[in-house]
């Protein structure tokens, strides 16, 4: 026999309604996988891992640093809700191309030296080979998925892009803090991860993949040639 009034039982399913609809219940941040703890993670190893540059081991840091945010990326692709690459219009995928042509080729023509100044210091003693293929899938396939992919499904273009040129800028400015060199590679990157995430809302996530490798080659393997 129940010792419960009715009242009782009233006040039961009233927090039985406020437990569905999670009224009164303390919702933590990292009960939502907020991407950015991940981003956090990437940095501080980054960080820690900065000795690697005097030692030779650059690429080793790239590796593992750029491998993580592809490594999130993939697994918000398999288990969670990151924008998936679906059957692609072939319009969507060359739009991709021509906007890396627009920012790329002025840069190319107006940047000489500097680019090649800026390529050669941040890929140290690399064959082509190695820069191919952090140029063309390493870095692309990492940040597509991650910044594109993961955290511009609930934010802005361009916060997405202050958040990937500042990743960007951790991983080289400390190879190329030469001279005015920084200073530039910030601005170039900039406008390319803003483009990028600009891309990605008008014609898809493919589009901005495509569109970072076009600009990659044009900036920072072309120069090196």
């Amino acid at each position: 026999m129940s010792d419960n009034t009715p009242f009782d039982d009233e006040l039961d399913d009233q927090y039985d309604d406020d437990a569905d609809d999670g009224d009164g219940y303390a919702v933590y941040r990292g009960a939502t996988n907020d991407p950015i703890f991940g981003l956090l993670l990437a940095v501080a190893v980054s960080v820690g891992l900065m000795p690697l540059i005097g030692t030779g081991g650059a690429d080793v840091r790239y590796t593992i640093t750029w491998g993580m945010l592809a490594t999130f990326g993939v697994l918000a692709w398999l288990f969670g809700d990151a924008t998936r690459i679906e059957q692609e219009k072939p319009d969507n995928v060359l739009w991709g191309v021509v906007f890396g042509l627009v920012l790329g080729v002025p840069l190319l023509l107006f940047g000489g030296e500097t680019l090649t100044q800026i390529a050669e210091a941040m890929f140290p003693n690399m064959t082509g080979g190695v820069v191919l293929t952090y140029l063309i899938f390493v870095i692309p396939l990492a940040e597509t998925l991650f910044f594109r992919g993961i955290l511009q499904r609930t934010r802005p273009f361009w916060e997405v892009g202050a958040y990937s040129t500042g990743w960007a800028m951790l991983q080289i400015f400390p190879l190329i803090n030469i001279n005015a060199l920084p200073l530039i590679a910030g601005f170039m990157l900039l406008m390319a991860n803003m483009l990028y995430g600009y891309v990605h809302d008008r014609n898809g996530l493919a589009a901005a993949w495509v569109c970072q490798i076009t600009i990659h080659l044009l900036l920072f393997f072309v120069p090196i040639l």
